[in-house]
């Protein structure tokens, strides 16, 4: 069984690289996505994680509060005691993919992406990855 969860969202606050006792890096950065619409939109908070080499690279960077991006990984649920006593769950990713998918101000032109895997590739504005302005292949076997 496969458990992949992936949505759209706005970084809440910077992210953050922090090591875990054996050396390996974590970045952590907390995700806001919007549920719904009018008065019943709701706002999930995902914290997402990265872990090893892709969580050393420059993608802290561009994590700043504000930055639209894209999240795929592995969703866990947590459960914990808060301050008042009360039990309270929060949902986490393991992170796989995490792009850039537009600016804090959409204002500029000339998106950028830039995936976990640290690689960085060059959108059309407005973030998406389909490059509707290319050409046809006729030549498609089906």
């Amino acid at each position: 069984m496969s458990n992949v969860f992936s949505f759209t969202g706005t970084v809440g606050r910077d992210a953050e690289v922090r090591y875990t006792p054996s050396g390996l890096a974590v970045l952590s950065v907390t995700v806001a996505n919007n549920i719904g619409f009018g008065d019943k939109q709701q706002t999930l908070w995902i914290r997402v994680a990265l872990f090893g080499k892709r969580a050393e690279g420059n993608l802290q960077n561009y994590l700043k509060k504000g930055q639209q991006v894209f999240v795929s990984g592995e969703l866990t649920q947590n459960e914990y005691k808060a301050n008042d006593g009360s039990m309270k769950t929060s949902l986490e990713i393991n992170a796989n993919i995490i792009d850039l998918i537009g600016k804090k101000n959409e204002s500029s032109h000339g998106q950028q992406a830039y995936q976990a895997s640290g690689t960085q590739a060059s959108t059309p504005q407005g973030g998406s990855h389909d490059n509707f302005d290319a050409p046809y292949d006729d030549d498609i076997p089906f």
